[in-house]
């Protein structure tokens, strides 16, 4: 499977801008490719005045998205601020060429920027499927709660095979985001995509993007540069996740548990 990751800046809560961007950065991906990935809130940046920058579900950031995704004739993913029934959601979009999509609102608000003040939050996590892939996209904060990401075991099959995290991840914290993203991809025993934006927002909070792609034995195998705008295509290869998942059978000894939420 081949999955295109877009690093780069968000202007500052100005959906048809960020549009303009994306939609060219898209349209210029030289390569064929099953799935896009963009970051989180990428039409506004991380905003927490939702009441001004929140669009109405399946409005115009998610109109943009089926557009291009029918254009690329691939998948495309990331998270829009959005208003539903008088609530605010951090709400990631799936949306497949064909029009079909799929939602995942964000479950860990980010109460240090009061996310939890102004959004709510989601209850259930999604998988979605590419061919044969199985895959589970997830938002930012998301990554430091492991029992939420965990993939489960069960009649010798994982839940899923890819785990994503889009992100508005800060410069100062780059090292734990990086850090988890290795812990998560060997403790599930699957590929971990991050994808992050880079630049100050508009609270001055500088990002240094960090975007990558880790294997199931926790090595880093994408290129991208911090600070740098980069749009990499990377080819997942699902002979090497089951070969290595058969010589080394965790899941076998994996622990059972269910969630209260």
């Amino acid at each position: 499977m081949n999955v295109t990751i877009i690093q780069t800046h968000l202007h500052w809560e100005d959906v048809e801008m960020n549009i303009q961007h994306f939609g060219k950065l898209i349209s210029s991906i030289p390569t064929k490719t099953d799935l896009i990935i963009l970051p989180e809130m990428f039409t506004t940046g991380f905003t927490m005045k939702p009441e001004k920058n929140a669009e109405d579900h399946l409005g115009i950031g998610f109109e943009f998205m089926q557009n291009m995704a029918q254009e690329k004739n691939a998948v495309i993913t990331g998270s829009i601020s959005t208003k539903e029934d008088n609530n605010y959601y951090n709400r990631l979009f799936w949306v497949e060429p064909n029009g079909k999509f799929d939602s995942y609102d964000k479950r860990h608000l980010f109460r240090m920027a009061k996310e939890d003040e102004f959004y709510t939050a989601g209850k259930k996590k999604i998988i979605k499927k590419i061919n044969d892939w199985k895959i589970c996209p997830l938002i930012c904060y998301d990554l430091r709660f492991p029992v939420w990401s965990r993939n489960k075991f069960k009649n010798g099959q994982w839940d899923y095979d890819v785990l994503i995290y889009v992100a508005n991840w800060p410069e100062v914290r780059n090292q734990p985001w990086k850090q988890l993203l290795i812990a998560r991809a060997i403790e599930n025993q699957c590929y971990v995509i991050g994808v992050n934006r880079i630049g100050k927002d508009g609270n001055d909070f500088a990002h240094s993007g960090d975007s990558m792609v880790v294997n199931p034995r926790g090595e880093i195998i994408s290129h991208t540069k911090a600070n740098e705008e980069s749009m990499e295509t990377i080819t997942l290869d699902m002979d090497y996740l089951e070969d290595f998942r058969k010589v080394f059978p965790v899941g076998l000894d994996s622990d059972e548990f269910s969630l209260d939420i």
